[in-house]
């Protein structure tokens, strides 16, 4: 009588699906979860180190997952927000040479959405408003200072999006508006270097066409806040273009990262 062959289930199918397990546990956790220790890890599954160690780089190619290595290693989680989901999607976008000017009709497309659904919201005068008003007044305290005119100018926009209700859309549109912010920092040290930002007078026209789509806003004029808000965006995306022309979306510099990171307060 033959013997039974016996079937050693390979490693990298173990980690899949302890990877799978963990990813699932990040994903439905909160902000502060802990992943366990390796050796935790190793007893609750029953598996060998080298399947856990696996799977924690099966997470860490994700970004889920950062794997500190030497003396004090260990694995911290990392739950996807906007800034990982901009430069995922950046470098989608990069790999199929998506230009900068698709990118803008883009957000010309949907971003205005978002300002005409912050208008119809009901609590706008208590949750939206104060926000955006507080940014409008920091941006007019810095039209003297190009850069960090733009940085606080471009999280009117980032405010206003995430106040968006529908979280499918304020996901996405945040993406693209990340991606965007992040090119048009970069746009603004050049052109400082160069001395040809635009000049305080045009910094103070900006700050009034955002005070117009507060008041829209704020008064509830949905139909006329989107419309303020996709000429708005049609006059800022022109400046850049016209500056730098064509180009393809660049998610992959380091200063592109650094500027995505830095507009979201997270890691990526």
């Amino acid at each position: 009588m033959t013997p039974a062959r016996t079937h050693r289930v390979p490693q990298r199918r173990i980690a899949e699906t302890v990877a799978a397990e963990l990813r699932a546990r990040i994903l439905a956790g909160d902000d502060g979860y802990h992943l366990p220790t390796q050796e935790q890890l190793v007893q609750e599954f029953g598996v060998s180190y080298p399947s856990i160690r696996e799977a924690l780089r099966i997470l860490e190619t994700e970004g889920l997952v950062t794997v500190r290595r030497g003396s004090v290693g260990g694995a911290e989680a990392h739950r996807p927000d906007e800034a990982s989901a901009a430069y995922h999607l950046g470098l989608v976008l990069q790999g199929g040479r998506v230009t900068l000017r698709d990118l803008a009709e883009g957000l010309r497309t949907l971003e205005p959405l978002c300002a005409a659904e912050c208008a119809r919201r009901e609590d706008r005068l208590e949750a939206v408003v104060p926000a955006l008003a507080a940014n409008v007044e920091a941006s007019a305290a810095l039209l003297a200072d190009g850069v960090a005119f733009t940085r606080v100018a471009r999280e009117f926009h980032d405010l206003l999006v995430s106040f968006t209700p529908n979280a499918t859309v304020r996901y996405m549109v945040s993406s693209l508006v990340a991606l965007w912010s992040a090119q048009e920092e970069s746009w603004a040290e050049v052109l400082t270097r160069r001395g040809e930002y635009p000049s305080p007078a045009e910094a103070e026209s900006a700050v009034r066409t955002h005070r117009r789509i507060l008041a829209e806003i704020e008064a509830g004029h949905a139909d006329e806040a989107e419309r303020v808000y996709r000429s708005h965006l049609a006059a800022t995306q022109r400046l850049l273009l016209d500056h730098f022309d064509d180009g393809v979306v660049n998610a992959s510099s380091a200063g592109t990262r650094q500027a995505i990171q830095a507009a979201r307060g997270t890691r990526i």
